[in-house]
């Protein structure tokens, strides 16, 4: 039987947004604690394959967003044919906590290992997401989902920024040698912690929200095929069909080819910058640490704030005021003092504010032009232009910083990526990208 989601229920955007305490766990410790565990205990003094550790970390977030470009727009079609979004979220999202935990058992030296485990946490992390954000237009309407995604946004600040203050008060209490154990094994259950929040808050989310509509039938020429296996054909289809679709509507096309662009640039900072902070700056596991979480709770406050900017001057010149301020903050991270922790904290507070901006802002936008009945569909090619684009940025860096030895003029790569896509999305005429959703049409896709 068919479900439908009331628009705007205070219950249902509660377990929605919660599911953003959920996974900002892991999102959280894989930039504040992972990175670094990564570059100071998996990767020897020595280097590993002939290269520095931040180097051979570059090339993993770059790898993993080439895989996850590959998949991820079928997902997203699969979830949207059969109805199944809280399903695929719940079978991810545990996929992805479970990989995390194991992650503490991966000893020191072993990179391969470490590289096979973290990759797939990182699959589970991105592809539930897609599930995720496939919710939002089904669950508010256009004069709230702004607000909304910013309170999901906000609610991942928070609920990231809390565990992380509990690992960090587990990690200070082992260097200090008050609790019996090493600093590394410390950290190590820091890690696994966060798969433990990951699952059991993702348990507490979904209770309240519910699927939307049903699954249709197969088509014929499926008949006596594998579900899962008809379920990817038909996914892979339809996201080619709607690909080529895309190449029509200029306006969001524009939008999206600027997103991928832009998002290069905050992806790059947020997957780069612990490691940057450990192996270039030098500074302790701890300093990096209390950095990430003055940027978990300022951004808490800065999606707030650019959500109500963007109810002022509107989400399009919100979004390029805030691209603005990253190309400044690309230029004072070239400019950090080597083993000097303040100056890293001072920057951590601007990006804090923006980062929270840009993510949930481009969401909603985004949302506000896509078709409501194929929203997974289309946030799956959300997530995987986020994901093609994220290819970049890392891999540029790895580039620059093996050829330079390091990390200090790799970072500069990163400004052009603001300065092109707010360029790019400067064009983007949004009244036209919003009325031409009346224009799509899905085969089989029933308006819900």
């Amino acid at each position: 039987m068919a479900t439908t989601i009331e628009k705007n229920d205070k219950k249902t955007i509660f377990s929605w947004a919660m599911y953003d305490w959920a996974n900002s766990a892991y999102a959280t410790t894989s930039g504040a604690i992972v990175a670094p565990f990564f570059t100071s205990v998996i990767v020897p003094d020595t280097g590993y394959w002939g290269m520095e550790a931040i180097t051979i970390w570059s090339y993993l977030v770059s790898a993993g967003a080439f895989f996850l470009f590959l998949i991820m727009p079928v997902l997203g079609a699969m979830a949207d044919f059969s109805a199944a979004k809280r399903a695929f979220l719940r079978a991810f999202a545990f996929v992805g906590a479970v990989f995390t935990m194991a992650i503490f058992f991966v000893p020191a030296g072993a990179v391969p290992m470490f590289l096979l485990v973290f990759l797939v946490s990182q699959v589970g992390f991105v592809a539930a997401n897609v599930f995720y954000d496939g919710f939002l237009p089904q669950i508010t309407t256009e004069d709230t989902i702004d607000r909304v995604s910013s309170r999901g946004f906000a609610y991942g600040y928070i609920g990231g920024g809390l565990y992380v203050l509990l690992a960090f008060i587990l990690i200070i209490l082992a260097d200090g040698g008050t609790i019996g154990m090493d600093t590394e094994l410390a950290t190590r259950i820091g890690i696994f912690g966060a798969g433990v929040w990951w699952v059991a808050f993702t348990i507490y989310a979904l209770r309240n929200l519910p699927e939307n509509g049903s699954p249709q039938q197969l088509p014929p020429e499926y008949a006596g095929t594998y579900p899962l296996v008809a379920y990817f054909k038909i996914g892979f289809k339809r996201t080619v069909g709607t690909a080529r679709k895309l190449l029509g509507f200029k306006q969001i096309l524009l939008f999206v080819v600027a997103f991928m662009v832009y998002n290069d640039g905050t992806q790059t900072v947020i997957n780069i910058s612990g490691a940057y902070a450990e192996d270039t700056l030098n500074l302790e596991l701890q300093e990096v640490i209390v950095a990430f979480l003055l940027v978990q709770f300022v951004a808490f406050g800065g999606a707030f704030a650019f959500g109500a900017i963007a109810d002022r001057i509107s989400a399009k010149k919100a979004i390029l005021f805030n691209l603005a301020i990253w190309v400044l903050l690309g230029i004072g991270a070239y400019f950090l003092p080597e083993g000097e922790a303040l100056p890293f904290y001072g920057l951590a507070v601007v990006v804090g504010f923006v980062l929270g901006g840009v993510q949930a802002l481009s969401r909603s936008l985004y949302g506000t032009m896509v078709p409501e009945e194929a929203s997974a569909e289309f946030y799956g090619f959300f997530s995987v232009f986020s994901k093609f684009s994220a290819i970049w940025g890392p891999l540029i860096f790895a580039i620059v910083s093996a050829q330079t030895g390091s990390g200090r003029p790799a970072i500069l790569s990163v400004i052009a990526f603001f300065i092109i896509g707010g360029i790019l999305l400067s064009r983007v005429d949004v009244e036209q990208a919003q009325a031409s959703r009346a224009d799509w049409h899905f085969e089989g896709a029933d308006v819900l």
